[in-house]
């Protein structure tokens, strides 16, 4: 089973940045397992939410030609928790990308109130670098990754094209 932590983008502009919604509910089970009268998003999840949602945004950057691979979380700091009923927003931010590397830097919020500071450094895993246990296919952005950025886009081009219509 491969778990997506974001819902949807809605913001993205290719290389600089982008803003995806991660809704918590009761239907996750790791709710009930983590912290069981506490249930809390644990903040390792978060931060593969920002992963994926900065990961993606590196990957297009890339033309989506090798995999990405998160290579260090270099920040993560929190200041409080998200439960359910509360809607994430990852705003990820470039900072830079090299033909080896991306660094990104990352705020959650919940409601409109930062509750994290994520900051990451990513590798770019090509035909080349690879190592001989790795597979020589993109198994980083696979459909559900691809579908994510393909609905945001979809919409976009809906609501550009009803603006323009009226």
């Amino acid at each position: 089973m491969r778990w997506i932590w974001i819902d949807c983008f809605v913001e993205f502009e290719p290389g600089v940045r982008a803003t995806a919604l991660k809704n918590i509910t009761l239907a996750e089970e790791h709710l009930h397992d983590h912290f069981p009268h506490y249930r809390v998003m644990p903040p390792s999840l978060v931060i593969e939410g920002m992963a994926q949602t900065a990961g993606i945004l590196v990957g297009e950057a890339r033309g989506f030609k090798e995999n990405v691979i998160l290579a260090k979380i270099k920040r993560a700091d929190f200041t409080s928790y998200g439960m359910p009923g509360d809607q994430l927003r990852y705003e990820a931010t470039v900072e830079s990308i090299t033909e080896s590397a991306a660094m990104t830097s990352g705020l959650v919020l919940r409601g409109g109130e930062e509750i994290a500071q994520i900051d990451l450094i990513f590798s770019h895993v090509n035909q080349s670098t690879r190592s001989s246990e790795m597979p020589d296919h993109n198994f980083v952005f696979t459909g559900m990754f691809m579908d994510l950025l393909s609905q945001f886009r979809e919409k976009d081009k809906l609501e550009s094209s009803s603006t323009h219509a009226r």
